[in-house]
């Protein structure tokens, strides 16, 4: 058979655990028989990251911003535990952070429908994707604890060196601060990457804060989205037949419950935090839900929604046998492999990570599974294989496919 041929390399980006043993695999069994893959290949393994002081990671982003589409493995965000495991010079910071500071890019994330795995809300029947803001609020702020009695203010003072004070507090005893900032031009480009996202598939857009309460932070979210929908989108979501929608959080969290799917919701980033995990528990599994990272520029980053399954990892170092699911990690791949015959007009390309992803769902619905979806599984009978059985019945099912 005559290998898939590609023009412009995937930036890939190997990780850790047993995610990193599933990412060999994958290439191994379900893409290398069929394409000849053209990657620019970077370690973020956490040693490599540690050797490199780092500059692995950025250097991984800027090959993204240069190829346009990247491919990543799941990867370890160290905390106090890991430095000592694996004996890090330092609390290394997420690669996936640092890589949406430089792309300056929208996480969208969205589930793997399959049948045989229903929601536990029984009204979604489309996927809902979840539209992250990858910037500011919590996740960058600055906290203080409150020792005893005192005035807390918030003071900003121009590049001109004039100074503004608003009392935030007068603390009568022991408590603590936050402060947390966001930028326009990061909030613009969060909006953009929506609009832009909501028109390529074709849906709906929500966007929701908690402007009543937060009337300058919040605020300003809702204004910039209506500003750029109502100068740059109104007219091609018009055109596409897909509306852009506001309303306050906690009224989307009601409306969400009550709808059928199929839309897109835009996010803050804490409240996308949460509501990305929340959405994937309700659809079934967090091992099925897709992740593409998507900046104003027109580049992506595929990748799985969950991390490096450290417990499988455990488990397949001592020689035991595991049954991971490796759904989300081929979902990167053929969102990466897609997107760059997408880009490069190479439509063998587009067609097989289309078959690639229907022999992966024809598979789980035939019954062959891992054993996490057998859990949660409504189908009558079930196989339950292990994580690399699991990729030798789609690579069959594959092969029927393609004839």
């Amino acid at each position: 058979m005559q290998k898939i041929q590609m023009n412009v390399p995937l930036v890939e980006m190997d990780g850790d655990e047993m995610t990193r043993i599933i990412w060999k695999s994958i290439k191994e069994i379900l893409l290398n028989p069929y394409i000849d893959l053209k990657t620019e290949y970077y370690d973020l393994g956490l040693q490599k990251r540690d050797e490199t002081e780092d500059k692995i990671t950025v250097d991984a982003a800027m090959a993204n911003k240069k190829y346009g589409v990247a491919v990543k493995c799941a990867t370890i965000t160290p905390n106090a535990q890991r430095v000592e495991e694996y004996k890090l010079k330092q609390m290394w910071k997420s690669p996936n952070g640092t890589i949406r500071a430089i792309l300056d890019g929208t996480v969208f994330r969205a589930p793997i429908i399959a049948k045989g795995i229903q929601p536990l809300v029984p009204t979604w029947k489309k996927p809902i994707t979840i539209a992250r803001h990858a910037y500011g609020d919590v996740y960058r702020n600055v906290e203080y604890r409150v020792d005893g009695p005192g005035k807390a203010e918030l003071v900003f003072t121009n590049d001109k060196g004039e100074e503004s004070r608003q009392t935030i507090f007068d603390f009568p005893g022991k408590g603590v601060l936050m402060g947390m900032h966001n930028l326009d031009s990061s909030i613009e480009s969060f909006a953009r990457s929506c609009f832009n996202y909501a028109l390529e598939v074709k849906q709906d857009l929500w966007f929701s804060t908690k402007d009543t309460i937060s009337k300058q932070y919040d605020h300003r979210f809702k204004d910039i989205f209506q500003e750029i929908y109502d100068q740059e989108y109104q007219d091609k979501f018009a055109e596409a037949k897909i509306e852009y929608f506001y309303t306050l959080i906690d009224d989307a969290v009601a409306r969400v419950i009550r709808s059928d799917g199929g839309y897109i919701w835009a996010c803050k980033n804490y409240d996308g935090d949460v509501m990305s995990d929340m959405v994937a528990t309700a659809f079934g599994s967090l091992a099925m839900m897709t992740s593409v990272l998507v900046s104003p520029e027109g580049n992506f980053e595929f990748e799985a929604a969950h991390g490096t399954v450290t417990r499988h990892y455990y488990k397949h170092l001592k020689g035991e046998e595991t049954s991971t699911n490796s759904m989300a990690t081929i979902f990167a791949w053929t969102g990466a492999l897609r997107k760059r015959g997408e880009l490069d007009g190479l439509q063998d390309l587009v067609e097989f990570a289309n078959q690639l992803e229907a022999a992966s769902l024809q598979t789980i619905e035939a019954g062959i599974m891992t054993k996490d979806l057998a859990l949660i599984s409504e189908l009558p009978d079930k196989k339950v294989v292990n994580t690399e059985q699991f990729l030798e019945e789609i690579k069959r099912t594959l092969d029927k496919i393609r004839g």
